[in-house]
């Protein structure tokens, strides 16, 4: 089990380094609700790759995704192709910031209007429907899967990978809630460079992963 938690870490850390949403729970502190939406979000965030990941690993359960603990043929090849994924992803961020800083996504500016109830459909909506974590959390599961540890080791595996991947969102929150009003300088730094640095970040990180991605599946090739 522990090798197949090693193996997914930088998976995990690749959604728990989501710029724009770590920068939506920083806004969601400042409005009225933020104490309770802020939070609310990073539920959400957690039950989204919770759910992707049960779905991934019961497939591949029937699937035989391992051969004698080394990931099947099958297994690899879904790696590859997250990978390549990744890379291009990877690219099209770079593209992107070189084009100059893009637009505030409108999601961004109705923060100030959500329910608590709203704040946890966007957290599971940008853990899980967002492409590259949706692409990061198949690929953890997949990986996870290939190990061929049992189902329960598997299950174990999988939330820690979901609680690693939640840290991002949540780091806002507790610095909030350890600094109470002294945290909004802190908070406002750490918005300011997430926001003019989102495609550098995002397009190094999908290269590195995406690099690892294929690695790992042509030497299960």
């Amino acid at each position: 089990m522990g090798d197949a938690i090693g193996q997914t870490l930088p998976t995990a850390v690749g959604i728990a380094i989501s710029p724009l949403p770590i920068v939506a729970v920083v806004l969601m502190l400042v409005t009225p609700r933020g104490r309770v939406n802020g939070p609310a979000f990073v539920l959400g965030w957690i039950v989204g790759p919770a759910i992707v990941g049960a779905v991934v690993l019961v497939a591949a359960s029937g699937a035989d995704a391992s051969d004698d603990g080394e990931p099947a043929t099958r297994t690899s090849a879904l790696e590859l192709v997250l990978g390549l994924l990744a890379l291009l992803v990877g690219v099209r961020q770079f593209r992107g910031h070189r084009n100059g800083a893009a637009e505030t996504p409108k999601w961004m500016r109705a923060l100030d209007e959500l329910s608590p109830a709203k704040a946890a459909g966007a957290g599971v909506l940008l853990s899980a429907v967002n492409p590259k974590n949706l692409l990061l959390a198949v690929a953890g599961a997949a990986t996870i899967a290939g190990t061929g540890i049992d189902a329960g080791e598997q299950a174990i595996a999988y939330a820690v990978f979901a609680v690693i991947a939640t840290v991002g969102v949540a780091s806002p929150v507790v610095i909030a809630i350890a600094l109470g009003d002294r945290s909004r300088h802190v908070l406002d730094a750490l918005k300011t460079w997430l926001s003019e640095n989102n495609a550098v970040i995002m397009a190094v990180l999908m290269v590195i992963i995406g690099v690892k991605l294929i690695g790992d599946a042509i030497g299960g090739l």
